[in-house]
């Protein structure tokens, strides 16, 4: 039940998140929403916890900022 909880909370964040740029997001931006939701869940299913779960979205979204940071400056924008 708890990892559900946790799964919900972070799709709801992560849709908020996205939802709220008036813009079409960069692939930063992207990547950062991404990664902390799947970081999340990695870390709460590997870790257990609040402590599990944070440090994995934290770990997640730099990682996902950084691979579309990445992407970003291999593709000129229009």
């Amino acid at each position: 039940m708890n990892i559900r909880l946790a799964l919900a909370t972070s799709v709801c964040a992560a849709t908020l998140a996205l939802g709220g740029c008036a813009s079409n997001p960069s692939n930063a931006q992207i990547g950062t929403g991404v990664g902390a939701v799947v970081g999340g869940v990695a870390g709460n299913a590997v870790l257990g916890g609040t402590l599990g779960t944070v440090g994995g979205a934290a770990a997640g979204a730099l990682i996902g900022n950084e691979l579309g940071k990445d992407r970003d400056q291999s593709r000129p924008r229009r």
